[in-house]
């Protein structure tokens, strides 16, 4: 009798794997698996520079700002106080950035890449490159542009404040 009743209580599958359906036209998960999937490609490429999606990131963008403070990096790169924080020491003991206090705010660090850190993001550069190609492939350029385009319009969306609070 359980097994019946759970039969009847099943989801409807959609004809990708024996996921359900909702699953398959949620935005949050498609996004999340996407997000998944880019991550072992990025994993698998950038095997021995150990470098993450994220410490990319932080790489390319001071690269492109030198003497940027940690709250820039907030701003520039989407990713929380806490954990650039985190990120940015670990590329300091890793010998790709240093900091040094900022002469406006004796509180606030500027950071900066250091020779190894440049020779790190010339070697990643390439490969990044190849990361995104292999993740967009199964699309048309039209549809790779628009993909990219609308990525950042959800990005850009879910930035700005909610409001429903106040």
């Amino acid at each position: 009798m359980a097994a019946t009743n759970a039969m009847k209580h099943r989801l409807p599958l959609d004809d990708h794997a024996g996921e359900p359906a909702a699953l398959s036209k949620s935005p949050i998960h498609l996004l999340h698996r996407a997000g998944q999937c880019a991550a072992d490609i990025f994993t698998a490429e950038m095997a021995g520079l150990d470098l993450t999606p994220r410490q990319f990131a932080v790489l390319l963008t001071v690269s492109k700002n030198e003497g940027l403070s940690q709250t820039d990096l907030v701003m520039l790169t989407g990713i929380d106080r806490s954990t650039l924080a985190d990120i940015v020491r670990r590329m300091l003991k890793k010998g790709l950035l240093q900091r040094r206090r900022t002469r406006e705010d004796a509180r606030a660090y500027a950071v900066k890449l250091t020779d190894e850190g440049m020779r790190i993001l010339a070697e990643a550069l390439p490969k990044v490159q190849s990361v995104d190609e292999r993740i967009l492939k199964a699309l048309t350029p039209e549809q790779q542009a628009t993909l990219v385009a609308d990525l950042k319009k959800i990005v850009d969306s879910l930035q700005l404040p909610d409001p429903r609070n106040g």
